[in-house]
């Protein structure tokens, strides 16, 4: 129930960023849209700032999405690009590209490891997971290990959003995505 209460906090907090802007989006816009108390909010989190490192559990809840409906049938590669174009649509659609921005940069200047980069992220493991199906079926390249294949695909994709990001999100992420990223990754096939 209590985790349940906080992905709200999260996904109504997100949408306001994405409507109103963050510096717009106040805490009691948050506490409204969510449906919650004061007290609730702040059970939670300690600030509106404190809102930007949940990004990655955002992300986290489409990519437990995706493998909930994932069609086994495809290969391990079209799934690999199919919930890239997936979490791309939703970033486009969801995500203010500025907030991205702020993120991206914001790591690359402070010491604090970013929760985007945490390997206990659902995203890890779930990428972990096809990686080690695409090498046992022959699918994917036995030259990178499976470290490496998550490290090469996280960048693939951050370049993307990177560059969608410094245009300001002037296209569709998603769209975009789904032209361009099966080449960027086609190294790793086998």
């Amino acid at each position: 129930m209590a985790s349940k209460i906080k992905d709200r906090i999260i996904g109504t907090a997100w949408e306001l960023f994405r409507e109103k802007g963050f510096g717009e989006t106040t805490i009691n816009d948050i506490i409204k849209a969510a449906e919650i108390s004061k007290g609730t909010f702040y059970y939670y989190f300690r600030s509106k700032d404190d809102m930007l490192d949940t990004l990655s559990v955002v992300l986290d809840n489409e990519y437990v999405k995706l493998e909930q409906n994932e069609d086994k049938e495809m290969s391990v590669f079209d799934r690999l690009i199919y919930i890239n174009k997936e979490v791309h649509t939703f970033i486009n659609d969801h995500i203010d590209h500025r907030l991205i921005a702020y993120l991206y940069s914001a790591q690359i200047i402070k010491d604090d490891p970013s929760s985007l980069l945490d390997r206990n992220r659902y995203y890890f493991r779930y990428l972990e997971k096809l990686m080690d199906e695409g090498k046992k079926n022959g699918e994917l390249t036995d030259e990178l290990s499976i470290p490496d294949l998550i490290k090469f695909y996280g960048l693939a994709e951050r370049a993307l959003v990177t560059d969608w990001c410094m245009n300001n999100g002037n296209y569709h992420l998603g769209e975009y995505s789904e032209k361009i990223f099966p080449l960027m990754i086609q190294g790793i096939r086998k």
